[in-house]
């Protein structure tokens, strides 16, 4: 026997996830969670949003049940989560099953009937479901291996998503006395200690997966008005290709209001582009409508609420964008990691202005006790230091959730720290400036003064000596002669016209704005609003660069034959399975299917992430589709 197949004889978590899942190894800590279950211990998992948490509890689950020693009882908050998971696994010949409201009587009975002769591997329920008393009594009556509480954060009050039946979870632990695993990607260490102490688990093994993510790039963009985000919005959806339809990539754009989302999802289709939009306030055949377009194609952009939220696993979404500040870190990271799922370079992008904090605010004040209220207001402190931060991004992130901080390199902090400063104080300048002269007119009615032509031309002057774009605020101020660290930093005490205007600030920038609108002057840059010289290029554009210089396409197997035809393919049979595209092929199986070029059902089996399950569902028009594709 080779050395793998003698470990697989010895770890049985090994072979379950090979055979049935088709991976060859864990990822880290995923196995410190299943071995634990199997010996009977419990386990606390934090995983970030697709770090891999479901396996952490499928795997002893299957493990258990073929030992003999019952059902796996998973609760989960929504019924859409279930029943992605359970689809998932029977594609795989895994015989799990959710029951919920949505099933008829016939259904259940059928449910129900599984779950008494020992059948069902797994049974996912909702926790209102799992604390019925007649189900709680079914459950004394029959084999229970283990009980996993997925999205477990919910049943703490310090979490983003607090929800009251899941206080009493620890009820239904101490009645089944089996194994426990709780699951979360978003929690603090208070909300972790917190639950431990609810689910009452018995020093459990606990497992963190690291909260840094690689391939994710992460800004904030502070902006003043409505129209300044919706442009920049626009902009950046533009430039990741959204408009492409030869591209397979997606985007998401999170609103914190429910008008807010329908307000900038008519906008985009008014720009040509095919959004669709999600919240909780449209009828279920709507939001289902919703979500299969953009399941299929048909829309590229979902604007939403975070009623999209839990359960989201699309592998392509490329850009996710928060057009509103969340009211808290939790949140923003959970929605913002939907990003990049596949590995691939995506980016998450906070579209941030003042305003915003009054909203979360308001938010955080209604429903709940004042104490709940209270905590609500401390995580949205947090989410506004991160906002207005001049940190690494992800390090912020990683240390918020008892992580180690350290810079990742990529996010606009770790790229460009004083262009980030120069934004913010220039966001801040403008607020002042906006309140002053608020503050001004209310206190007289006389008109501003128009600044002559050659005070116009000292604006001009200096604009033309920039070595490149500056925010109109920090112009304003460097005219006027401020020594100010962010006019400093900007190189603008050097400027042959810093101090050369002796002018009201508000006129300055109304006269700024004016020589805009008579394209004098331009606004540049798609990610800081800037001012420059109108027809004076900044920068080599990348499509003239010497070809030694341009950044090579890490995904342009993306669009070869083969990945077209199997793109294909996975659709149509997803149509007619009634699953999800993933569940037949991820992007991830697709390309090393076209980099391995197999020519018979044999050279599949040595796909990672395809498994056996679907070599023999699939796998025969897989090498037909390769070679005809060849």
């Amino acid at each position: 026997m080779s050395a793998i197949g003698e470990l697989l004889s010895n770890d049985p978590t090994l072979n379950v996830l090979s055979s049935v899942f088709g991976f060859p190894s864990f990822r880290a800590g995923q196995h410190d969670a299943a071995r634990a279950l199997i010996q009977s211990r419990d386990a606390l998992v934090l995983m970030p949003t697709g770090g891999g948490k479901s396996l952490c509890y499928q795997v002893p689950a299957l493990v258990l049940h073929d030992r003999g020693e019952g059902t796996c009882v998973v609760v989960s908050p929504l019924i859409a989560l279930m029943q992605d998971q359970v689809d998932a696994l029977m594609a795989k010949g895994v015989c799990a099953r959710a029951l919920h409201s949505g099933l008829d009587d016939e259904q259940q009975r059928e449910v129900l009937g599984l779950l008494s002769s020992g059948e069902l591997a797994m049974l996912y329920v909702s926790p209102e479901r799992a604390l019925a008393d007649g189900f709680r009594r079914l459950l004394a009556r029959c084999d229970i291996s283990m009980l996993a509480v997925d999205e477990a954060h919910c049943m703490s009050q310090w979490g983003h998503d607090f929800r009251p039946e899941y206080m009493r979870l620890g009820e239904l632990r101490r009645e089944l006395g089996v194994p426990t695993i709780a699951l979360t990607a978003t929690a603090t260490p208070r909300v972790l200690d917190e639950i431990t102490k609810t689910l009452e688990l018995d020093d459990p093994v606990r497992v963190r997966g690291g909260f840094r993510r690689e391939n994710l790039r992460f800004a904030v963009l502070p902006l003043g008005s409505d129209k300044e985000r919706f442009e920049a919005l626009a902009a950046v959806l533009e430039q990741h290709g959204m408009r492409d339809s030869r591209s397979q990539d997606r985007a998401i754009v999170y609103c914190a209001t429910r008008k807010k989302v329908q307000e900038i999802a008519g906008a985009l289709k008014d720009r040509g582009f095919a959004a669709g939009y999600y919240h909780a306030g449209r009828t279920d055949l709507a939001r289902q409508r919703a979500q299969t377009a953009y399941e299929l194609g048909k829309t590229r952009i979902l604007v939403a609420t975070n009623a999209f939220g839990m359960g989201v696993d699309y592998s392509n979404v490329r850009i996710v964008v928060h057009a509103q500040m969340p009211g808290s870190l939790e949140a923003y990271y959970q929605e913002a990691g939907r990003a990049g799922r596949d590995g691939a370079p995506s980016r998450c992008l906070l579209l941030y202005s003042h305003g915003d904090t009054a909203t979360q605010r308001f938010l955080a004040s209604k429903g709940g006790s004042a104490a709940h209220a209270a905590r609500r207001l401390e995580a949205l402190q947090r989410m506004v230091d991160y906002a207005n931060g001049e940190r690494c991004r992800q390090s912020v992130i990683a240390e918020y959730f008892g992580d180690e901080p350290g810079a990742c390199g990529s996010c606009d902090v770790c790229t460009d720290v004083d262009a980030v400063r120069a934004v913010l104080a220039s966001a801040q300048g403008e607020a002042r400036a906006k309140r002053e002269a608020r503050e001004t007119k209310q206190r007289t009615s006389e008109p501003r003064r128009k600044l002559t032509p050659g005070e116009i031309d000292i604006i001009l002057e200096m604009v033309g000596a920039l070595r490149k774009p500056v925010g109109k605020v920090m112009l304003a101020k460097a005219l006027r002669g401020s020594r100010a660290r962010a006019v400093s930093r900007l190189g603008l005490l050097k400027n042959p016209a810093h101090g050369k205007l002796n002018a009201p600030e508000p006129d300055i920038l109304d006269t700024i704005e004016g020589l805009i609108r008579d394209n004098r002057l331009v606004r540049k840059g798609q990610k800081y609003p800037t001012v420059w010289l109108a027809g004076r290029p900044v920068r080599t554009p990348a499509s003239e660069r010497p070809e030694g210089e341009r950044r090579p396409s890490r995904f342009r197997s993306r669009y070869t034959p083969v990945f077209r035809a199997l793109d294909n393919y996975r659709k149509r049979q997803a149509r007619a399975l009634g699953w999800k595209s993933f569940m037949v092929l991820t992007n991830a199986v697709i390309a090393a299917i076209d980099a391995a070029q197999p020519r018979s059902v044999d050279d599949l089996f040595a796909i990672k992430g395809l498994g056996a399950s679907r070599v023999a569902r699939f796998g025969e028009d897989i090498v037909r589709l390769v070679g005809q594709a060849r």
